[in-house]
């Protein structure tokens, strides 16, 4: 493929931000070129489908699938099934029930608790089973981490559950082997660890909160005092424990009630999508921000961050600086509110204010306000923040402390530095690792006596015997003798505890598809017990802690997916009166390098989940791949060209160096970053993935060391390099003409078309004033509009649904449980920058106001469902059809293909099957599909349903029961997943549903409305709670003209 260069100048841009602030430019945009609106980009917006419009010798659009690329394309966790010829397949029974349970129906789902953990803090969860099958990820609604709502990665984990490229038998030295086998070996270095009273044995393990596996590891180093458990997580909370220790004296949880809080700042913290508890946080903040039922009340948010995410997305304020001066800020408050808490050091003018006034309403809302700081903020952040909630009286109302959750509390970069330390100088004969891959991600470690840096890799190949139990035979995996083979966790019995301490059960969905072992079973084979079973394990221990009736109480739990009463208890606690002498004086920082885990692989762990690399980035959009971001001022100080025209991101390379470690990688100019610093994602860059995840994106972990393992400040320099990469965004794909018909967009005399207002929004003061001051411009004409006879929807049922955009954090659950619900295809990067792509539902990201720190918005975007549907009346076969309850529904088998309907959508919502992406012929992943939803073929046009199966479901339970369908018994897939509650759906023709109650609110409106096309959805505007004092919009860095220069299109 080549790489053209692309340059726009940043001129057009100013320009436009210019004529914003008159009046006569686009308020709201989605990319800095929609910004510059220059001609290349009016071109590809008239050109609507730019891959199907390509010339001729265009070879990024029109470049075909080499037989390279078809086969990686094929691989099966890519595309739902894979080339599993040489394989083990799972073991069928071709019986699955000696006697059927009473009241079961075959094809009927049934549902069953259970948890899946990450970064070792559970979320409970509810598995839809189809004969067996998992199949689907819903929240718990009865588990007080998710509050029936879910993320990403859990609507995704099941995808993972049946990849081919599991590990799926024991191997030695790469060989296969059998469990007997390593158990033989495994005795044997055993036995030469107990005279030495296991002196030689390391176990390296995750974050581990499950209390089962804290009291085998307790037991076994009773068994070998001379022992050491290592904790290392690649995206740990070190900051956290180490605050904790520094304003406590001890490691402590802390648990918010964001639900209670009036004023929340934040200190770099993604509190809604990332870090423990954050299902349950987003859907408690949100609580606060409904504006419903007539309340005209919400609470108001702050955010001080490094990267623009989805948190500062949703601030009344944000400021943008850098990740080494946050302290700095929090000093400034601290001081402000009479906390002693040093000297600010450096800080700028418009941030010092911004500290002055958050500061004041804290303080208003003592009591009722929480202060937050980023998990990879380091410690005297979150001192400061123990700090600033103890002046506000916090502790007990809005916030709570508990004991620490983790078994093991530990400085974990401490305890995998003096891991490698202790293999580099040959103390190690037996290391353990247990779902851990350090050779991938853990840091460069300095070696005091070596009086060099050394690698976790090169250390551990210095000792004797070395195991490594994982999911895959990845980088870790190699670099073992032995490799065992894991247990997914909806094939195992197991524990955990959620963000506040609820204890969780792990039951399994399904037997171990291959010849795997879980955590409990390698622990009970070194203590004895080969034997036993994860369920004998788990068991035996809880019944030593369950003095009431145990089998009651563990159907209760089986049942509930947690244990009642379960949460640990509040833990009264004050500050250490010297706590402040530990704060160091302030070093300003040039620049700066921040690692962060990446939104849709996380820290690597789900590198070959294809569903999770094809989720475009909540901000930039960009799928496949990682990058460095920065801003457009810092671009342009180091000579870095803007990002590429619209389809076409052949974006700039950069070297980065850290410490004298160099990464090549590709940049990204992102409105809303920090000057003077880049961002990069961690999570990619991985030799071992799998064939989904191989070979991937660039390993940022290379540049990461021990010392700066989030924030990198000394000796940090980053410069243009040579070449371009080519990035898949889809920021552009599915653009809407916002300008009107046949209108200029940028005409004086059509100014009310200049923005259809496709998002609008308003601050609460105004709201509060005249709630339709949320809606100027075009709107939908008062005379039907059409040579079509209507038809009466008042009988019956009424499909519709509603978007709160208050309540939309943009976190890609929704999207996830879409791809998983309808068996939506994977198509891959190439396909992806042709525009290919087969999400039914997209979010777009707009952005209202200057590159330096504009407001974002997020609109999911779906099959409207148009009454009125331009769709219908052009295809020629009558494939896209309207049912009596307001559906529009695709007829698969009569699509020939014409996609006139496509071109006529003006929601750009309809999807092309131009190849068969899936393979329907491997049997292993056949599994993960729905067998409620047709599988589409090459040819198709497919679109969201409304989750039409779900609607017939409900409708034949209710018809059972000779009843109607009830509020809330139907749930789409979105509305299931999203952790905010900001979808709702039902019969609009029932006027106590929850739906129709919602298109009553003065917030309420239709996207293009003035098309007529009366669509089903409809939007709640977005509002934000300003804080007069700093005036702008969401930012300090809108000034009062830019605010008053918006105000007539809120």
């Amino acid at each position: 493929m080549s790489h053209r260069e692309h340059h726009h100048d940043i001129a057009p841009i100013r320009e436009q931000i210019g004529k914003t602030r008159s009046k006569k430019g686009r308020e709201f945009w989605r990319s800095l070129e929609e910004l510059a609106d220059t001609d290349k980009f009016r071109d590809f917006l008239h050109r609507e489908f730019p891959a199907l419009n390509a010339p001729e010798t265009d070879p990024e659009m029109l470049d075909p699938v080499g037989r390279r690329n078809f086969m990686k394309l094929m691989s099966a966790s890519l595309a739902f099934a894979g080339l599993t010829a040489c394989t083990r397949q799972p073991k069928e029974f071709i019986v699955p029930y000696v006697r059927t349970p009473e009241g079961l129906v075959p094809g009927k789902t049934q549902f069953y608790a259970t948890t899946m953990s990450l970064g070792g803090v559970a979320t409970g969860l509810l598995v839809e089973s189809h004969e067996g099958r998992p199949t689907k990820i819903e929240g718990n609604p009865d588990h007080p981490a998710s509050m029936g709502g879910t993320d990403l990665f859990a609507q995704a984990s099941v995808l993972q559950l049946y990849d081919p490229d599991r590990s799926q038998t024991e191997l030695y030295l790469g060989d296969p082997r059998t469990w007997g086998d390593f158990l033989s070996e495994l005795r044997a270095a055993l036995d030469g660890q107990r005279t030495k009273q296991g002196s030689g044995l390391r176990i390296l393990t995750e974050t581990v909160t499950s209390p089962v596996l804290a009291d085998q590891m307790k037991r076994l180093l009773v068994l070998y005092p001379q022992a050491k458990w290592h904790v290392y997580e690649p995206a740990g909370r070190d900051g956290a424990r180490m605050g904790a220790q520094m304003a406590f004296g001890q490691f402590v949880n802390t648990v918010y009630q964001f639900d209670k809080a009036d004023v929340v700042l934040s200190l770099d913290a993604d509190f809604l999508t990332n870090g423990p508890g954050s299902v349950r946080y987003a859907r408690d903040f949100m609580s606060r921000r409904r504006l419903t039922g007539g309340a005209k009340e919400m609470n108001r948010l702050y955010v001080v961050e490094s990267t623009l995410t989805t948190t500062g997305a949703k601030a009344d304020h944000r400021m943008p600086i850098k990740a080494s001066e946050v302290e700095s800020f929090g000093r400034a408050v601290a001081r402000a509110l009479g906390v002693s808490a040093g000297e600010p050091g450096q800080l700028a003018a418009e941030a010092g204010k911004m500290a002055e006034a958050v500061a004041k309403d804290l303080k208003a809302a003592s009591g009722k306000s929480i202060v937050i700081a980023g998990e990879h903020q380091p410690a005297a952040v979150h001192a400061l923040a123990h700090a600033i909630n103890a002046a506000l009286n916090n502790a007990g109302s809005t916030i709570t402390y508990t004991d620490s959750i983790e078994a093991n509390p530990v400085d974990q970069i401490a305890s995998i530095s003096e891991l490698v330390n202790d293999m580099n100088h040959e103390k190690v004969d037996l290391l353990v690792i247990i779902g851990a891959n350090p050779v991938y991600n853990a840091p460069a470690v300095w070696d005091q006596k070596a009086g060099k840096e050394v690698k976790f890799v090169d250390a551990m190949q210095k000792v004797a015997t070395r195991i490594h139990l994982g999911m895959y035979n990845d980088e870790t995996a190699a670099y073992c003798q032995w490799h065992v083979p894991e247990t997914h966790y909806l094939e195992t019995w197991g524990d955990g505890r959620a963000f506040d301490g609820t204890v969780s059960i792990n039951q399994p969905l399904i037997l171990p598809l291959y010849n795997s072992r879980s955590a409990h079973e390698l622990l009970a084979s070194m203590l004895n017990q080969p034997g036993k079973t994860s369920l004998d394990v788990v068991k035996e221990y809880w019944k030593t802690q369950i003095t009431a009736d145990f089998d009651q109480a563990w159907k209760k739990s089986l049942n509930d997916g947690f244990m009642a009463n379960s949460a640990l208890p509040a833990k009264p606690l004050s500050l250490k009166g010297d706590w402040a002498a530990a704060l160091q004086p302030i070093k300003p920082a040039k620049s700066e390098i921040v690692f962060r885990v990446d939104p849709c692989v996380h820290d690597g762990r789900f590198a070959n989940n294809s569903w999770l690399q094809e989720v475009p980035k909540p901000i930039n959009k960009i799928t496949w791949d990682n990058f460095a971001i920065v801003s457009a001022k810092t671009a342009g100080t180091v000579g870095l060209a803007p990002n590429a025209e619209p389809y076409h991101a052949n974006a700039k390379m950069v070297k980065l160096i850290h410490q004298g470690h160099e990464l090549v990688m590709p940049a990204w100019i992102q409105p809303g970053h920090p000057d003077d610093s880049i961002t990069v994602y961690l999570g990619y860059g991985r030799d071992r993935a799998g064939s989904v995840g191989s070979k991937l994106g660039f390993n940022t972990y290379n540049l990461r060391t021990a010392a700066a393992p989030f924030i990198a400040t000394e000796n940090v320099k980053f410069e243009v390099a040579e070449g371009s990469y080519m990035l898949a965004s889809t920021q552009e794909h599915f653009s809407i003409d916002t300008s009107g018909i046949g209108k200029d967009a940028f005409i004086e005399d059509s100014e009310d078309l200049v923005d259809r207002h496709i998002v609008r929004s308003g601050t609460l003061d105004e709201y509060q004033k005249d709630p339709k001051s949320l809606h100027h411009g075009a709107h939908r004409p008062g005379k039907e509009l059409t040579v079509f006879p209507g038809y009466d929807y008042s009988k019956g049922y009424a499909w519709g649904m509603t978007i709160d955009m208050n309540a939309c954090i943009g976190c890609n659950a929704c999207v996830v449980a879409c791809v998983s619900e309808n068996n939506i295809a994977v198509v891959g990067k190439e396909m992806v920058q042709k525009g290919r792509i087969m999400h039914w539902l997209r979010i777009d990201t707009y952005f209202k106001g200057g590159t330096v720190n504009p407001e974002v918005f997020f609109q999911p975007m779906m099959c409207q469902h148009c009454e009125n549907a331009p769709c219908e009346v052009v295809c020629p076969v009558n494939a896209t059809v309207h049912d009596a309850e307001g559906l529009n529904v695709q007829v698969y088998n009569r699509c020939v293909g014409t996609r006139y309907c496509s071109n006529n959508c003006p929601y750009k919502v309809r999807r092309f099957n131009y190849l068969l992406y899936g393979d329907w012929d491997s049997p292993s992943l056949k599994n993960v599909r729905n067998p409620d939803v047709t599988v589409r073929t090459r040819g198709v046009m497919e679109k969201c349903t409304f989750c039409v199966q779900r609607i017939m479901n409900g409708k034949i339970e209710a018809e059972k029961e000779d009843r109607k369908v009830r509020d809330g018994e139907i749930l789409t897939a979105c509305q299931s997943a999203c952790p905010t509650e900001a979808i709702a759906f039902g019969d609009i023709n029932d006027p106590e549903s929850r739906v129709a109650k919602l298109k009553t609110e003065p917030r309420n409106y239709e996207v293009l409305e003035d098309l007529n096309t009366r669509p089903r959805s409809s939007y709640l505007a977005s509002v934000r709670n300003i804080n007069a004092e700093l005036g702008g919009a969401a930012g300090a860095g809108h000034s009062q003209e830019t605010r008053k220069s918006g105000e007539k299109h809120g």
